[in-house]
C-alpha cells in the first residue's frame, strides 16, 4: 500500500546511512547485533556485512512473550536464531520502528530465556513515539510523529535496498 499525495515520506536508505553512523558509534569489538524479526532481523544482517563483521548477526523474535499473543498468535516470521553465547555479551538490538516499546519489552524477555547478557543497547531506524512503556532507543536514525491509525512498516526489495510505506488511514 503506497502513501496517499502529501503524506509522510522517509528515504529509509538514507536513514540506514544514519543508523550504520550511529552504530559504528555505539558498539565495541565485544559488541553483538540482533535484529528483530523481520525489519530488525534485515537491518542486522546489511549492518554485519557493510561493518565487515564476522559470523551472522542473531534474530530475535517477541512472538512468545507478546502480551497480545492469544490474539495475534505465533507469527510466521523467523524465530529467534542466536549464534553466540548471550552470557556476558553486550548485545545491540536493531529494529526498524520504535513505537509503543511493547515489542521491545516482549523481547527483553526473550533475550533473557537464553541467557543474562552484560549490556543490552537499542538503536532503530525510527523512533515515532507513542511510548506505552518506558522504553527509549541509545539510537533513532530519525524521530517522526504519525497517528496512531497508521503504521510504518519497512520492505526490502530483492536487491536488499531498504523502503517504507505508511499504511492505514
Amino acid at each position: 500500500m503506497s502513501s496517499p499525495p502529501g503524506a509522510l515520506t522517509l528515504d529509509a536508505e538514507a536513514l540506514y546511512g544514519e543508523l550504520l553512523r550511529g552504530v559504528r558509534a555505539l558498539r565495541t569489538p565485544d559488541t553483538l547485533l540482533v535484529g528483530i524479526t523481520s525489519g530488525g532481523a534485515w537491518l542486522a544482517e546489511r549492518l554485519q556485512k557493510d561493518l565487515g563483521l564476522a559470523g551472522a548477526a542473531g534474530v530475535i523474535s517477541s512472538a512468545m512473550h507478546r502480551d497480545d499473543f492469544a490474539r495475534r498468535g505465533l507469527a510466521a516470521s523467523a524465530q529467534t536464531q542466536l549464534p553466540f553465547d548471550v552470557n556476558g555479551a553486550h548485545v545491540l538490538l536493531l529494529d526498524d520502528v520504535l513505537y509503543t516499546g511493547r515489542t521491545i519489552r516482549a523481547v527483553l524477555n526473550e533475550l533473557f530465556d537464553y541467557g543474562r547478557p552484560a549490556s543490552v543497547q537499542l538503536a532503530v531506524l525510527v523512533d515515532r513515539g507513542g511510548r506505552e512503556l518506558p522504553v527509549q532507543a541509545d539510537f533513532a536514525g530519525a524521530r517522526v510523529s504519525l497517528p496512531a491509525t497508521q503504521q510504518l512498516a519497512l520492505a526490502r526489495d530483492a536487491a536488499g535496498r531498504f523502503s517504507f510505506e505508511v499504511e492505514g488511514a
